[in-house]
């Protein structure tokens, strides 16, 4: 297919005029169950090394078998628009149409299932290092959701390890990411403009931490142990459900109703930030699709009405409560917030999820707009996290920034 024009003139916008970050689009009510990552990964968000295959897998609600197109872009770390054309950038042609879908089976909810893959015999593969963004068209030029993703070398070593906070106020709530950088096959030229890194806490990048410069530089050894500026808050483990059977009550669901599709009624769940800390096993947010006697949970696994109910004191004017969780990118929406109810005196709110096993938690947006994650879960310094560090060097005259290096680590294992 054809470059369509409002494509070139989208990039040619981004090219001349727009030097703002770009922000991932978020899907329409009818497009659920956005599975992103690598051949090798089962995160949300695919940190590939370069050669690896990328898997993008939705389902559209709507029954009409839509045709849908996908665009890859390159961009700087800062997500600013990359200098590179398409052709430096990507082997064969992007702005084809996604071909491989398959219709739902024996379902209450009708869904096409969408799945690419790349490379594919239009998109042989992609060429260089560095932050990328995978937007999905319609036959409208509508772009109807997008996601970033980033492709990397491996040039550099990473070590990651992760600390209490060294400040004392914040201790009990708070870890801490140390890493080092080392490298025998690059010389690092003036590491302070030319090396920028990215830490990602639970493949979560609306949290993420950027641009922090290497405190020591011991040759090509770059050194980072800051006491503040590598901080996140330890927040508290996921909550969870599991509907792999959509007739029974299972993991975390307190009982079913059969409507126009299945209702799953969660158990209603309170404020964990004034107990003390327990430990059990999460996914960190994220979430597998799951289900009980079915061969090809890709189009056989059911939606249904997932009821969420929170039992909390009402909020202040302009505080939101909503689900948060990689089920939607961690996306703050209409659809996920949560309303008090003032006749059963909880928070509640109820959307249509794909049978599967969920991490999820409440989180509170202030009247200014900021997000409090701990404000209902709490933080502690014991939650398990996963912590990424991306490694970025644009060398003296070079055009784009090189992704060299990727590292990652646990708070299973912190120390003090």
């Amino acid at each position: 297919m054809a470059l369509k024009l409002k494509h070139f003139f989208i990039f040619l916008f981004f090219s001349t005029v727009v030097v703002a970050q770009v922000e991932e689009v978020n899907p329409p009510n009818y497009i659920k169950t956005i599975t992103f990552k690598g051949s090798q990964q089962e995160s949300q968000l695919p940190i590939l090394r370069l050669g690896e295959t990328l898997r993008l897998e939705f389902d559209a609600l709507n029954g009409k078998e839509e045709d849908f197109y996908y665009v890859i872009e390159h961009f700087n770390y800062d997500w600013t628009p990359s200098p590179l054309v398409k052709s430096e950038y990507l082997r064969g042609f992007d702005n084809q149409r996604i071909r491989d879908y398959e219709n739902s089976f024996n379902t209450y909810q009708i869904y096409s299932h969408y799945s690419l893959k790349i490379p594919n015999e239009q998109t042989r593969g992609i060429l260089k290092t560095g932050n990328y963004i995978i937007s999905i068209w319609n036959d409208n030029d509508d772009m109807v959701f997008s996601r970033k993703f980033m492709v990397y070398e491996d040039a550099v070593n990473v070590g990651v390890n992760i600390k209490r906070s060294r400040d004392v106020r914040t201790i009990e709530e708070k870890q801490t990411v140390d890493f080092v950088i080392n490298t025998n096959s690059i010389n690092f030229n003036n590491p302070l403009e030319t090396v920028k890194t990215l830490i990602i806490q639970n493949n979560n990048l609306n949290t993420a931490i950027t641009d922090l410069k290497p405190q020591y530089t011991l040759g090509n050894e770059l050194i980072f142990k800051y006491t503040t500026e590598t901080s996140f808050w330890a927040g508290n483990e996921y909550l969870y459900f599991e509907n792999k059977d959509v007739r029974a009550a299972n993991v975390g669901v307190q009982y079913v109703d059969l409507k126009e599709i299945y209702h799953n009624y969660l158990f209603v769940n309170s404020s964990r930030a004034n107990r003390p800390y327990t430990y059990f096993p999460d996914i960190n947010g994220n979430f597998v699709i799951t289900a009980v006697d079915r061969d090809n949970v890709s189009i056989e696994a059911d939606y249904t009405m997932i009821h969420f109910a929170l039992q909390y004191p009402p909020l202040s004017a302009g505080k939101r409560v909503y689900v948060y969780g990689n089920y939607n990118n961690y996306a703050l929406e209409p659809e996920n917030e949560l309303i008090y109810n003032a006749d059963s005196g909880l928070y509640e709110c109820a959307f249509r999820m794909k049978q599967g096993f969920y991490n999820y938690k409440y989180v509170i947006v202030n009247k200014n707009g900021t997000l409090d994650e701990g404000a209902i879960s709490g933080n502690f310094w014991q939650t398990e996290n996963n912590y990424k560090v991306l490694v970025y060097y644009k060398d003296l005259g070079a055009r784009y920034d090189r992704l060299i290096g990727f590292g990652e680590g646990s708070s299973v294992n912190i120390s003090n």
